[in-house]
């Protein structure tokens, strides 16, 4: 009996190279096919590597462990208005309403104490309502308030810096005021979008984004001129925008590299076999009209 021989299951039989001819076009061409699968390969690569951030919405309070609350932080300046005069009122639908909220905010005096920056950190409720700077908590109320302002900073919960997330975190950066009737009020009516960003390794950050739209105003009632004031009333968003970095699996890069390997072979292999062909057509239709 013969012996079984492994080497049966072979598919990949070797041809002895003095069966073989090379050609400079077989030559030409798999040059070009190696630069081609390197380019393709550090393509793929670039890919592999970096991660890619896909956003889905639902319908959700992402952030349960917050006790309902927001964490805001505003920083604004008024540069007409003494700072014993600024203050900052909160209300809500839950029935809050505080006048004259000191914690953790701070006054600035500017322009040699004519005017005030102030910077605030507070937290709200998931419920709509609205903050303002006013002049409602000073002792005495002025007679003519000047509520032109710039808004420096506007925002809620964490801070994302992410570059690849663009979003409006802090939609009213830059909102300059200073050219308005010192009387007016404003009103920024804000729509606030809970905002969660997962990072690789699971970790969740929540933020709020936010879309403004404003107007300013001269208020009057039967008793004359209502004292103006800067209000920020607030809504909330029920939709949730999640944003999650990936990175694509490996099992998908090395699928990706087998097909650019072999699929670049064997389209190379094929034009060398046409090419190869027609010029041997072309050589016996020579030595014919020769003969």
């Amino acid at each position: 009996t013969m012996p079984f021989d492994f080497r049966r299951f072979d598919i990949y039989r070797k041809v002895p190279k003095d069966l073989t001819q090379p050609t400079y076009t077989g030559a030409i061409i798999s040059v070009c096919c190696c630069l081609f699968i390197l380019f393709l390969f550090l393509s793929e690569l670039t890919g592999f590597i970096a991660t890619e951030i896909v956003n889905e919405l639902y319908v959700d309070d992402p952030d349960k462990d917050s006790g309902g609350k927001i964490e805001v932080n505003l920083n604004i300046s008024l540069p007409n208005l003494h700072c014993e005069l600024v203050g900052l009122d909160i209300q809500d639908e839950m029935g809050r309403h505080e006048v004259g909220h000191i914690d953790n905010s701070m006054k600035i005096p500017l322009n040699n104490g004519d005017g005030c920056r102030f910077e605030g950190h507070f937290s709200i409720n998931k419920v709509p309502g609205n903050f303002h700077v006013s002049t409602h908590s000073a002792t005495a109320q002025p007679q003519n308030p000047d509520m032109t302002h710039v808004i420096h900073k506007l925002s809620f919960g964490d801070k994302l810096q992410v570059h690849n997330v663009h979003g409006a975190f802090n939609a009213l950066e830059g909102a300059d005021k200073l050219s308005s009737n010192p009387l007016a009020s404003h009103d920024y009516i804000l729509k606030i979008v809970p905002t969660v960003y997962e990072d690789m390794s699971g970790k969740q950050r929540y933020s709020y984004q936010y879309t403004v739209a404003n107007k300013e105003y001269v208020a009057y009632s039967h008793t004359g001129r209502i004292i103006p004031a800067i209000w920020f009333r607030y809504d909330l968003s029920p939709i949730t925008v999640k944003y999650t970095e990936r990175r694509q699996p490996l099992y998908r890069f090395i699928t990706s590299i087998c097909a650019i390997i072999g699929g670049t072979f064997t389209v190379a292999g094929i034009l060398d076999s046409c090419i190869f062909t027609a010029s041997e057509a072309w050589k016996k239709i020579q030595l014919g009209k020769m003969q």
